[in-house]
């Protein structure tokens, strides 16, 4: 392939080697004006190269951006991208499988923020995908967190899709060009309200019930926070939601129902990722982390306090930094907490 002389060369099987490598390329590609040459994309998975999720991702960033691509197929570890201007609209994307399209969000969503404008957005594909964060996630924390920055952005789920039949959708309605605003965030008080969702399609009640009851007995929550949702969806699937809202932010934790795994066992699952958050007191948990990183670099500064730093947000930091010119400081912090600081470089 054909890079242009100036573009970024990205390694894509450095750190944890997975699709952010790839997302967050192309969303500071189009907001710097940046060409970059991925190589090695997503060389540390065991289907490596571009699977539909990061296909339409791709396809959407060129859409939003009049970018020029090579590479954009299915399967291809190597990818050229070209930026053009931003331009706001009426855009719909499809993953056309189960593949996660909250990723996609994340994707066109910062450099639509940046860009003067308003557009609208449908997402076509899996909302609750075992790989990816659900839409409760975007839409209950991490959404709130932008507009706490001073973002205009909102979603709102019309089908849930699973995996793997897929077949979700939800619209988001983006108005881009003010600026983000730094957010420190490092107290998250006391517990305002908890709620355990047992979503589930297509499947018997009785293994939400079970999940729900399991969740109970682990953390002692009463009946009147526990909830059994079944949704429409193209196919069967299962997701227990475990959402805690505190005086300063919100967090969620979520496990996926599997095939010869039990209801009990999925409950555990979640309930250990929920206690370890709530073992500590930082606001931040393992997946807020990473997603909290790309805002913070375009506002300029900011910081936060997460128990976990997963090597997904390393990485990310990586390759935030090689786009704009910030950088990240990890400190330890009471509790054995880590403070992530982001300044200018």
């Amino acid at each position: 392939m054909q890079a242009p002389k100036d573009a970024i060369v990205i390694d894509g099987s450095e750190g944890e080697g997975g699709g952010q490598i790839l997302r967050t390329s192309l969303a500071l590609s189009l907001i710097t004006g940046r060409p970059f040459h991925l190589i090695k994309l997503r060389a540390r998975r065991h289907k490596p190269g571009l699977l539909r999720q990061h296909l339409t991702a791709v396809r959407a960033a060129t859409s939003v951006g009049a970018a020029k691509v090579q590479g954009d197929a299915l399967g291809s570890q190597e990818l050229v991208f070209q930026p053009g201007p931003v331009k706001h609209g009426e855009y719909a994307f499809s993953v056309g499988s189960a593949g996660s399209v909250t990723l996609v969000l994340q994707t066109v969503i910062w450099p639509l923020l940046h860009a003067p404008g308003t557009s609208t957005l449908s997402f076509e594909g899996g909302t609750h995908n075992p790989m990816a964060p659900p839409f409760e996630f975007i839409a209950e924390v991490f959404l709130p967190l932008l507009r706490r920055m001073g973002a205009q952005v909102q979603a709102n789920l019309e089908r849930v899709g699973f995996y793997p039949a897929g077949g979700g959708r939800f619209t988001a309605k983006v108005t881009g060009g003010e600026p983000l605003q730094p957010l420190e965030w490092h107290e998250r008080g006391q517990v305002v309200r908890r709620q355990a969702r047992a979503i589930y399609a297509n499947l018997p009640k009785s293994i939400a019930d079970r999940e729900l009851r399991a969740v109970q007995n682990l953390l002692g929550w009463e009946r009147s926070e526990l909830r059994a949702i079944e949704v429409e969806s193209a196919g069967p699937g299962n997701a227990l939601l475990l959402s805690v809202e505190f005086e300063h932010g919100s967090e969620l934790f979520s496990a996926f129902g599997e095939k010869r795994i039990s209801a009990e066992q999925v409950a555990a699952r979640v309930v250990k990722e929920l206690g370890e958050h709530l073992g500590s007191d930082a606001p931040v948990g393992p997946h807020l982390a990473d997603q909290l990183l790309i805002p913070l670099a375009l506002a300029g500064g900011g910081s936060f306090r997460s128990h976990a730093l997963t090597q997904h947000t390393l990485t990310n930091m990586e390759i935030v930094g090689r786009f704009l010119p910030v950088k990240f400081e990890v400190t330890d912090a009471p509790g054995g907490t880590h403070r992530v600081t982001v300044g200018a470089r």
